[in-house]
């Protein structure tokens, strides 16, 4: 008698084809490790994209030790200027929520140590950029004090923007849904800046219409709303973390507006404390204006609104179809 060509099912064990299938069966193979690095590494360059693009030559500098034209300004890796120091930001910050969201698409495939070599891939464009250009600026600038205060305060900008970029990369790749849409929503209050650079390098002589710099304007209101419905509301951590994101939205941009208003004031840059009190009230004003604050919070929440509507119809459609499919057929 020849043996069955089925195998006689083990207790215990499921149904082939079922949910309780073993994961082995299921689970794709791990990639190799090196392509991380190379994610990683990319990921950053696209994050400095505007910045290359543009020719990379360092903006004037106020206390420049010679009299040089524009053209002739050295080129680095980052925008050192008291005048950019949200553009700084975002070109770090992007390129690792790029980072973040391609690690989270391949959680289901990353080798062990995977996410390291990517954050690895990251921090080493990102450290050389920094170090690049401080180097060159230094060099560059006067030999005085107001110098030294001026480039220790810029690196301390890039710096910080760094540890930011790395935990933007971390929520987004790492942390449960709930993180991983404030990590998406801090990057998205940084996207205009960088798609600023990107589409215009010098806005004062670009004479891009206008209905440009408004679609720019509501991109990170759309992507936090998108953002919130990617995470869901279906517990108290997510609805915890959609409230945050709106706040980040609320906040963030009152916050860049201070901080650029503050730093780009050349009258303040010799009064420290008045700079910080400038910088505080335009904060307040950003804050408070309802025509600065209420419009992209509006978009951000109906943006979440139709995309949560949508999943749920989805969801709902999907469960119909496997209940139809399990149910049992006249004269089975």
């Amino acid at each position: 008698m020849q043996p069955s060509a089925t195998t006689p099912a083990t207790p215990g064990a499921a149904p082939a084809g079922s949910d309780g299938h073993e994961a082995s069966a299921a689970a794709p193979s791990p990639l190799p490790r090196w392509p991380f690095i190379l994610i990683g590494v990319a990921a950053a360059v696209i994050g400095l994209l505007p910045w290359l693009v543009t020719g990379m030559r360092l903006p004037l500098q106020n206390l420049w030790a010679s009299d040089t034209m524009p053209e002739n300004m050295p080129l680095v890796l980052l925008p050192f200027s008291q005048y950019r120091l949200s553009v700084i930001a975002s070109l770090l910050v992007v390129g690792a929520a790029a980072a973040g969201i391609t690690a989270r698409a391949l959680r289901g495939r990353s080798p062990h140590g995977g996410f390291a070599l990517l954050l690895f891939g990251v921090l080493l464009v990102d450290v050389v950029a920094i170090v690049q250009t401080a180097t060159i600026v230094g060099a560059g600038l006067r030999d005085d004090t107001w110098s030294q205060i001026y480039l220790t305060a810029v690196l301390a900008v890039a710096i910080l923007a760094l540890l930011v970029a790395v935990l933007v990369l971390w929520l987004i790749a790492r942390a449960p849904r709930a993180g991983a849409v404030i990590g998406l929503a801090i990057a998205a209050v940084l996207v205009s800046g960088w798609l600023h650079l990107l589409l215009a390098p010098e806005p004062a002589f670009a004479g891009e219409p206008a209905w440009l710099w408004t679609a720019v304007r509501w991109v990170p209101a759309v992507l936090v709303g998108a953002a919130i419905a990617w995470g869901g509301v279906g517990t108290i951590g997510r609805v915890i973390a959609a409230l945050a994101s709106l706040a980040i939205l609320w906040i963030g941009p009152a916050l860049i507006t201070a901080v650029s208003a503050a730093a780009g004031t050349r009258v303040l840059a010799r009064e420290p404390a008045e700079m910080l009190d400038y910088g505080r009230r335009v904060f307040e004003l950003a804050l408070t204006d309802p025509a600065l604050v209420v419009p992209p919070l509006v978009v951000a929440v109906c943006v979440a609104g139709v995309g949560l509507i949508g999943r749920a119809l989805l969801g709902r459609s999907s469960r119909a179809r496997s209940e139809a499919s399990d149910a049992p057929t006249i004269g089975a």
